[in-house]
């Protein structure tokens, strides 16, 4: 029996019916059945450009050919996988070629996911220094299990969650001043911070990063850079730190080292750190995760490395990302509520904000009280609807869009994109005729679910 007609009543009955219903309201319950590179293929067969790309998973494009094969290699060979009491070559051999990309690190531990990464960061700085305060950044996102909720400045992540890990303190991004309050106590084991933010797409002054390093230094605080999205070649260089020539205590990856395939992460460490977690053949497994070194996530890591640098993948990000960003700049001047588009290679975020002309200011005050964020619903679903092309906001009750296309994308899906958002960009300043649409679309879309 073929299920596929039953993919939202599963999902209904045994997963997240919530989910279903979102989906279902702004029109994204199209039914993808195919991926290949940077597109999406619906129950129809019709194409979409992926600008989402499982939230910067899929660096290079779906179901990559040697991505592939490296996998079925691993399951032909018929490795003794997760010996445990062994130590698995690619897993030596995926460090090496990762400590390669950042040669000021020297030790490499593996895990499933971004989010055991920054675990494993939290018990390794406080082990490491023999202290136990940890500050983050305002707007950031680091992950949601308990370690790395705590280290999430969102309210919608963490509410009804508490009480969360103590010891854990927040400061503004780019505010060099209140950092070093933060860590003149000398109590303090790391400053983690993402070197571009994903919720929001913020960028860091071109003082923050190099400052925040040397304030580390002077106080004894270990630097954690969180490249779980931003790393691998995302903004047009290996790691997003590279743009500031910092060096940090710990680097943090994962998303697209997996290839989209199966689920990896990477803390590249210096080896002093290292070295005081397992410090004695009796603490040699004082810290691990059982599937974390399995040879088919170790494959995966080291055949995207593969492809990156073979079709110059990084180097594209940073060539396709300048076009795409100064293509979408070019259209403020005509279009009041396009407010900045800010970004790093193919990391961008286009945001909108309120009007001046009392028409428009209208228009916005109205959808805002609806709903904090709704305006973007009048760029992402005709987007989706009718220039198939698919994105969301960058967070919740964000003004911003954020793009994560796969780093595979081409002139012509540059072009497909700066076409599209000028369409409907365009159509949301002609009021009341936009919101109508998406109103329209919204309570369509809710009957249908109801149906």
């Amino acid at each position: 029996m073929d299920r596929e007609s039953q993919r939202s009543s599963l999902h209904t009955r045994y997963l997240n019916e919530q989910l279903v219903k979102v989906l279902k309201t702004i029109g994204y319950d199209v039914g993808f059945k195919k991926g290949k590179g940077q597109y999406l293929f619906d129950r129809d067969g019709v194409r979409y450009l992926d600008l989402l790309s499982g939230f910067g998973v899929f660096a290079i494009g779906r179901n990559h050919p040697v991505l592939r094969q490296a996998l079925k290699s691993v399951l032909d060979a018929d490795l003794p996988n997760l010996v445990q009491m062994d130590v698995s070559t690619l897993a030596g051999i995926l460090a090496e070629r990762l400590l390669e990309r950042v040669p000021y690190l020297d030790k490499a531990f593996f895990a499933n996911s971004g989010t055991e990464c920054v675990e494993a960061a939290i018990k390794f700085a406080r082990g490491a220094t023999g202290r136990t305060g940890i500050v983050y950044c305002d707007h950031s996102y680091h992950g949601l299990s308990y370690g790395s909720l705590s280290l999430t400045d969102d309210e919608n992540f963490r509410g009804g969650f508490g009480p969360l890990l103590p010891g854990c303190s927040v400061v503004p991004f780019n505010d060099l001043e209140a950092l070093e309050r933060a860590l003149s106590s000398r109590q303090v084991a790391a400053f983690i911070v993402e070197p571009v933010q994903g919720k929001g797409v913020n960028i860091p002054s071109d003082e923050f990063l190099p400052g925040a390093a040397e304030l580390c230094r002077r106080y004894g605080t270990l630097f954690v850079a969180d490249e779980i999205q931003s790393g691998m070649g995302r903004t047009g260089k290996f790691l997003a730190v590279e743009h500031w020539n910092v060096e940090p205590d710990m680097v943090l990856l994962s998303k697209s080292l997996s290839g989209g395939h199966v689920p990896v992460g990477a803390v590249l460490t210096r080896k002093a750190i290292f070295d005081k977690i397992f410090s004695r053949m009796d603490r040699a497994v004082v810290h691990g995760s059982t599937f974390a070194k399995n040879d088919l996530a170790m494959a995966a890591g080291i055949a995207t490395l593969e492809v990156m640098k073979a079709e110059k993948l990084i180097e594209n990000a940073a060539k396709r990302g300048a076009e795409l960003r100064m293509a979408l700049t070019r259209m403020i001047p005509k279009y009041e509520m396009l407010k900045e588009v800010r970004g790093k290679g193919l990391m961008l975020g286009v945001e909108f904000g309120p009007p001046k002309s009392l028409r428009l200011k209208a228009a916005w005050s109205l959808l805002e009280t609806a709903n904090k964020g709704l305006f973007c619903q009048l760029i992402t679903v005709p987007l989706f609807k009718d220039h198939k092309i698919l994105t969301q906001v960058a967070g919740h009750g964000s003004h911003t869009i954020k793009l994560l296309p796969s780093l595979t994308i081409t002139e012509d899906d540059c072009k497909w994109i700066e076409t599209s958002f000028e369409s409907v960009i365009a159509a949301s300043h002609q009021v009341p005729g936009a919101i109508w649409s998406l109103g329209k679309t919204l309570v369509d879309n809710a009957v249908r679910k109801s149906a």
